[in-house]
């Protein structure tokens, strides 16, 4: 029997017993060496040959990701590993660095349990290691640390044994510091990095070797013969006393939590269900045998098999053939195949039991971020995947040829399901459809892989995304309808910072308000007390909340006022741009007792004028979004890299120095960073390293607003001004 077939059947034996799996997550930085530390895992396990671990960067298959070596989409691999007399089997999902492809993090996030933050040793925590921690902490995540390329410190940076404790504990504690922060409740002490009880490691994964405080107790090698090894050329001796695998996994198996022990606390935090009910206890106690509770994380599109969905098991089992009902959707479908995955491939089990990942062959229509069941409709949905950053650049993509129109229509849409932080939206009148990305990487990746799906696309230059808000107050505003027999009367504010802030890191979350949920979380955040118990709806971080008395007729207009307000937030009166930071009051209300005269005809247009009318006499602006922008750059370079930003409407916010290398931390537009790569290289002649992270929406200078007004209104061929308040409420 081939190794192949026997790992094959010890994944389907171990994967009934959740004591033995472990769901990992491997994040960090760009470059910092997740793909490089995936392959040797992979090669502990048998699955590659160990001399091309590390070069072979066998989970980035796409060929994009092997052009450009990055990690583009999240990949999966099932793979067991014996530690100590146990075998244990280890769902790995390896992870994006990339800013752009933050995404897949935060989706790959919801279906494990434990997550290995790899941290270079010479680059320390950079913006991207702060954000993929702090995804995983916000999902009830545990981490564990491997600071990796610690023989750059020794050969290249050439520091001793106490520099080379201050660098790592400085790591240390900069990661500890947001474990504490954002780490749950009852886990803020017990899930801290301790050099001491093995949950940090050090090593190079280029190298294949590791170590921690458990295996230096086993083997008696210490640190001086680590500095020795480096500096003798001996990593290979290394690589074989202490392989980076054995310490990684054995790491992984000590400290991350396997399902049975993780479902208790996370799926509280992630489904809003009621946990003494039957489903409930199903997934609380990893139960193969209760109602089916999956969370799709990941849709991609297989040439031969079709759609393909990657979900966590939280609760029953998922079998081949079986009818499976979508729980936002409504929608039902009979699935093909099950199995899990070996990177590139899929190895096909008939059955998948809660507690693993599985890979669905045949879920028709399935949706990152959707609950499948075979309870029909009847289960709570989990919460929905919350993403950190939001599309903020847009391009207009048309069909070369006129015939290929329909079948772009259909790539769009595909690329909107295997992607959802893409946005796609499709004029099929015009022909013209816009793709909103996170940057332009992003962006360029979407266009190849449209062109890659066989239709040959033509691209605009990028186009930023704007939102608008208001500045000022307003109202009473009363809002007619057609038919002047129903009339409502709103007043409008900005949202306080203190609320945005929460509803954007999701402390407040958004979606349509059941009586049911605590009053307290709003008033936490700053809202009164009597407003706080009248929220109805939370929608694009704004609120609308109903302060009228016995107005007769309201409740059973409620559904049609809120899809008018939320219209009315996604089409704003400025610019046609999103609208968010509102806090909209309904004061008063006169409506028609009959039915006949306050259906949607009547209500939406009148609850949309009254929004727009009030937005426009509070005073409304644009906002643009920003990035911070960090610049690691020799001393002599400094003043090229400072006037590179300055340039760019940008702020330095903070500069250090350690060495001869300077640090500089700032914050540009999103609309001046087209081309920074190139200029910041010429700049610095090659010698920089920079990274970027969202960093949201800011007010466009008053000196810019009416320009870019314009030149939004003309692209969308709106009039060259935006209406007055009139126009709406007159």
């Amino acid at each position: 029997m081939s190794r192949r077939t026997k790992m094959i059947n010890k994944i389907k034996e171990l994967m009934y017993t959740p004591k033995y799996i472990r769901n990992i997550g491997i994040v960090a930085h760009i470059d910092h060496g997740k793909t490089t530390l995936s392959d040797n895992l992979l090669a502990g396990a048998g699955m590659i040959s160990r001399e091309l671990a590390g070069d072979q960067r066998f989970l980035d298959f796409d060929d994009q990701e092997q052009a450009r070596g990055i990690t583009i989409d999240a990949a999966n691999v099932s793979m067991v590993h014996k530690y100590r007399e146990d075998e244990y089997l280890i769902n790995l999902i390896d992870t994006p660095g990339h800013v752009d492809f933050g995404g897949d993090v935060t989706r790959a996030m919801r279906a494990v349990d434990g997550a290995v933050v790899v941290i270079c040793a010479v680059e320390g925590i950079m913006p991207q290691t702060e954000t993929v921690l702090r995804q995983a902490l916000k999902e009830n995540v545990r981490p564990v640390l491997f600071i990796n390329k610690v023989d750059r410190l020794i050969n290249e940076l050439k520091l001793e044994g106490d520099e080379l404790q201050n660098r790592f504990l400085k790591i240390i504690a900069s990661a500890n510091k947001l474990i504490k922060n954002m780490a749950p409740e009852q886990f803020k002490k017990e899930w801290l990095a301790r050099v001491e009880d093995g949950s940090v490691a050090f090593g190079s994964a280029y190298h294949n070797w590791a170590i921690n405080v458990p295996m230096m107790q086993k083997t008696g090698i210490t640190f001086n013969d680590i500095r020795e090894a480096c500096r003798d050329d001996k990593q290979k001796d290394l690589a074989d006393k202490v392989p980076i695998h054995d310490v990684l996994l054995g790491m992984v198996v000590d400290h991350l939590p396997s399902p049975d022990v993780s479902q208790r606390y996370r799926v509280p935090s992630i489904w809003n269900g009621d946990i003494e009910s039957v489903e409930g206890q199903g997934m609380i106690n990893t139960d193969p045998d209760s109602p089916l509770a999956v969370m799709i994380t990941n849709v991609s599109i297989d040439k031969h098999a079709g759609e393909i969905a990657t979900g966590r098991v939280y609760g029953g089992t998922i079998e081949k053939g079986s009818e499976i009902y979508f729980v936002g959707s409504h929608g039902k479908a009979r699935i093909q195949q099950v199995g899990v995955y070996m990177g590139p491939e899929r190895i096909n089990t008939d059955k998948v039991p809660a507690g693993n990942i599985v890979a669905i062959t045949g879920a028709k229509n399935a949706m990152a971020g959707e609950t499948v069941t075979n309870l029909g409709t009847t289960i709570d949905a989990f919460e929905g995947i919350e993403h950190i950053s939001e599309p903020v650049v847009t391009v207009a993509v048309e069909a070369k040829s006129t015939k290929d129109l329909p079948k772009l229509i259909e790539v769009l849409r595909q690329i909107g399901k295997e992607d959802p932080t893409v946005r796609v939206e499709i004029n099929e009148e015009t022909g013209e459809h816009l793709i909103s990305g996170m940057g332009e990487l992003h962006l360029e990746i979407i266009t190849y892989r449209i062109d890659e799906k066989g239709v040959e696309i033509e691209t605009s230059e990028p186009i930023v995304v704007y939102r608008e808000t208001i500045a000022g107050k307003a109202g009473p505003v009363e809002g007619k309808s057609p038919n002047k027999h129903n009339r409502y009367y709103i007043d409008i504010e900005p949202l306080s910072d203190e609320l945005f802030n929460a509803i954007q890191d999701g402390k407040i979350k958004e979606g349509r308000v059941k009586k049911k949920e605590n009053t307290s979380t709003f008033t936490e955040y700053g809202l009164p007390k009597d407003e706080a118990k009248k929220v109805w709806d939370v929608y694009k971080r704004s609120l609308f909340i109903n302060m009228t008395r016995g107005i007769q007729y309201l409740d059973e207009i409620k559904e049609l006022l809120l899809e008018g307000f939320e219209s009315a937030l996604d089409d704003g009166p400025i610019a046609r741009e999103k609208v968010m930071g509102l806090k909209i009051t309904l004061k008063d209300a006169k409506i028609h007792e009959d039915a006949v005269h306050r259906g949607p005809a009547q209500v939406l247009p009148a609850i949309r004028k009254a929004v727009y009318g009030a937005i426009m006499l509070a005073n409304p602006t644009l906002l643009e979004p920003i990035q911070k922008v960090f610049i690691n750059v020799p001393q002599d370079y400094m003043g090229a890299a400072t006037r590179e930003i300055q340039n760019r409407r940008g702020q330095i916010v903070d500069m250090s120095q350690e060495g001869d290398m300077a640090t500089l931390e700032s914050t540009v537009p999103v609309a001046e960073m087209f081309g920074f790569a190139g200029d910041i290289r010429s700049a610095a002649e090659g010698r920089c390293l920079w990274s970027t992270e969202s960093a949201g929406f800011v007010r466009l200078p008053p000196e810019l607003q009416k320009t870019i007004i314009r030149e939004i209104r003309a692209r969308k061929g709106l009039t060259p001004e935006p209406y007055g308040p009139d126009h709406y409420i007159g």
